[in-house]
């Protein structure tokens, strides 16, 4: 039976005045940790206008301010009171002066943003609130670095698992609610005050809460403000903000999320007269025939399912992704289509609910399903990025009934994703599509194809693709906004910026000692990489099986954490073998993860399909967190060991964006070769031994 033998790292730390013992500090503040990067993640992205869809540089920031603060919290003399000022005056700026991002001109990557959007160039916010995310999560990693020092390598290891997965639960329990952000704040400032604030004497407790509450008290005032507005509500994904108007005696309810307006509640039969192309795929699918079963995807606010049923749809299966807005659709469409006992909605990702239906339809339409945010923990997969794939086209080819049409319309931007479209259409169904262009500037458009050729009616003809258009996306390469086939110079321009932010900010706080502490632990770094990589590739995998929905994803990220707390208490309580043997089922992982593609994993029954997916996804996970804590268990400074892993994590959250070049399949190369440097630089005393 192994035992964490291995003492306290020998890093003198500051006498830290708290009544509360060293493993609850420890829980407490590494939930603090976790809970304040979700937040940080989810709020900034709700009020900096283009952010949601880089909320991965928001992550990457927490992952360098987390090691900084670990390596700072062996010679740091105070607590960290930077981190909620940091916090307080981020929060003041952004609600002081929203950022509108500026998207630029440039045509290699589309974003659906707001359309008069100003301001200076992503590559200059980003980077900012990359330093903001790093700065305001260094505090509660210095805590967690002072617990570590006072207790076993292991030991505290399981602790700070069991701290982040409070904090991701309860995160999770208030995204379910649908908690405005000011509870968020409350929990963080509550957090900060349990930890930062001594006891036994009384003036340095009044001078610790002045320096802690003040800023969070401005941050408070913020989000009292916000959370109290009566047009602001939030969903999972967004801040959701409604407003009422009218036009020609008709009244609007327009819906804006994370600052961006996204749709709007109109009358069916005002949306087709103002707006004609709505029903088009009517006229196109179904040659005058009324539609029996109609499956819309990106249902919202209802008045798509309204336009459906007055085109005499018999049933529609309505199925949208975020509950919020389908439920204000439900409260206020002036239509009251979600009331009709003609319709049925489900909030459900629309690739994940045609994967466990087995209903055929007259009709299925992709409704303006183009998501302002990212799943969380992924760097470029969007909500909707499954639903445009080819595979995704021959999956609502197999769920098409006789005669039937499958059909999609939005605002697309660029004439180059229209032909990408209608070519993925040609790819899936074997013949051309029916393409309806309406003139204006935004290149709205609407794409039909019949089951067969003749299940189509085209007022002209498709002219077919050019020599520009990009080839269809697929499950591997899911990135359907990216025009080309390498990374924009937007994100490399910006990654350049972080790592040169990240290295800079590593030799500062380590006070030129940093680098030197680390040195020995270059194995523990690359396995931080690679892990990250295995993360992203298990919640893409997911997000593809299951559906891209928060609670698939909240699943996912509780289930690795999960698997390295196992990890852990097996390296605790048990012998565990070798180095090299774990390092031969690690790849053996890797191995069958690559046999086993998620295309394969599709084709099961779901509850075979969850099985399977779980043995090919947590395996590896497993594996590499025994190495890891095998390694740790012996290392002679347990704060720069674990400090070089999670600066690790940051070099895989950059690699990540390889994705958009070999696809998700070829994140198991690059941490394979991750894994294989790691394995190279062990330590070989330890190779037999450990």
């Amino acid at each position: 039976m192994a035992v964490d033998s291995s003492t306290p790292s020998r890093t003198t730390t500051p006498r830290w005045n708290n009544p509360l013992g060293v493993k609850p500090r420890l829980v407490a503040a590494s939930a603090l940790m976790l809970f304040l990067e979700l937040a940080l993640i989810r709020w900034t992205g709700s009020n900096v206008v283009h952010l949601s869809c880089f909320s991965n540089f928001v992550l990457l920031g927490s992952f360098l301010g987390i090691g900084i603060g670990i390596l700072r919290s062996g010679r740091a003399k105070r607590l960290p009171y930077y981190s909620p000022i940091m916090l307080g005056l981020l929060v003041a700026v952004i609600a002081w002066k929203p950022v509108t991002v500026d998207r630029g001109t440039s045509s290699s990557v589309i974003y659906f943003t707001s359309l008069d959007t100003t301001g200076p160039p992503v590559w200059v916010i980003l980077p900012i609130v990359f330093i903001a995310a790093a700065v305001v999560l260094a505090g509660p990693a210095e805590l967690v670095g002072r617990c570590f020092a006072e207790l076993p390598r292991l030991t505290a290891y399981r602790f700070d698992l069991i701290g982040s997965l409070i904090g991701i639960v309860a995160f999770t329990g208030l995204s379910f609610l649908g908690a405005p952000p000011i509870w968020w704040g409350l929990i963080v400032t509550i957090g900060f005050l349990a930890l930062m604030v001594p006891q036994p004497r009384a003036t340095a407790a009044v001078l610790s809460g002045a320096l802690v509450l003040t800023p969070m008290l401005v941050m408070l005032g913020v989000l009292f403000h916000e959370s109290t507005r009566p047009e602001n509500s939030w969903s999972p994904y967004y801040k959701v903000q409604t407003a009422t108007s009218s036009f020609e005696n008709t009244p609007l309810l327009t819906i804006t999320v994370n600052g961006v307006p996204h749709q709007q509640a109109i009358p069916a039969e005002k949306r087709l007269q103002w707006e004609p192309q709505y029903g088009t795929p009517y006229e196109r699918a179904v040659a005058g025939k009324q539609p029996g079963n109609v499956l819309i995807i990106g249902a919202g606010s209802g008045t798509d399912v309204a336009i459906a049923l007055s085109k005499g749809a018999k049933h529609v299966d309505a199925v949208e992704i975020d509950p919020r807005i389908r439920d204000i659709g439900r409260e206020s469409n002036p239509d009251h289509s979600y009331q009709d006992p003609r319709v049925t909605s489900h909030i459900d990702d629309g690739r994940a609910f045609l994967s466990r239906t087995d209903k055929k339809y007259d009709l299925i339409l992709l409704a303006l399903p183009d998501s302002l945010t990212l799943v969380n923990g992924a760097s470029s997969l969007r909500l909707e990025s499954y639903l445009f794939t080819q595979q995704a086209f021959e999956s609502a080819k197999e769920h098409l009934a006789p005669g039937g049409a499958f059909a999609m319309y939005n605002y697309y931007r660029e004439t180059w994703l229209i032909d990408r479209l209608a070519s993925t259409a040609e790819q899936a169904f074997g013949h051309k599509p029916c393409v309806d262009k309406v003139g204006d500037n935004l290149q709205q458009a609407v794409v039909t194809v019949g089951l067969t050729e003749a299940d189509q009616t085209c007022a002209t003809a498709w002219a077919g693709t050019t020599s520009i258009t990009p080839p269809p996306a697929t499950d591997n390469r899911p990135f359907l906004y990216l025009f080309t086939d390498r990374i924009p110079s937007l994100y490399l321009v910006t990654l350049a910026l972080v790592l040169l932010a990240g290295i800079i900010g590593v030799g500062i706080a380590g006070g030129g000692s940093s680098y030197r502490r680390m040195r020995p632990y270059a194995d523990l770094f690359l396995l931080g990489a690679g892990f990250m990589l295995l993360e992203t590739k298990s919640i893409t995998g997911f997000a593809l099986l299951f559906g891209t929905t928060w609670v698939v994803n909240a699943i996912v990220f509780a289930g690795v954490l999960v698997a390295v707390l196992a990890a852990v208490e097996v390296t605790r309580k048990f012998k565990t073998p070798p180095l090299k043997v774990m390092y031969v089922v690690l790849f053996g992982g890797l191995l069958l993860s690559w046999v086993f593609p998620d295309s394969w994993l599709l084709s099961m029954p779901i509850g075979l399909r969850a099985l399977v997916a779980v043995l090919v996804a947590f395996m590896p996970i497993f594996a590499a967190n025994v190495i890891f804590a095998k390694r740790f268990t012996d290392t002679a400074d347990g704060t720069a060991s674990f400090g070089a892993n999670l600066l690790g994590a940051m070099l895989g959250g950059c690699l990540e964006y390889a994705a958009l070049i070999i696809g998700f399949d070829g994140l198991l190369i690059i941490a394979a070769l991750l894994y294989l440097g790691a394995f190279l630089l062990r330590p070989k005393a330890l190779t037999t031994s450990a």
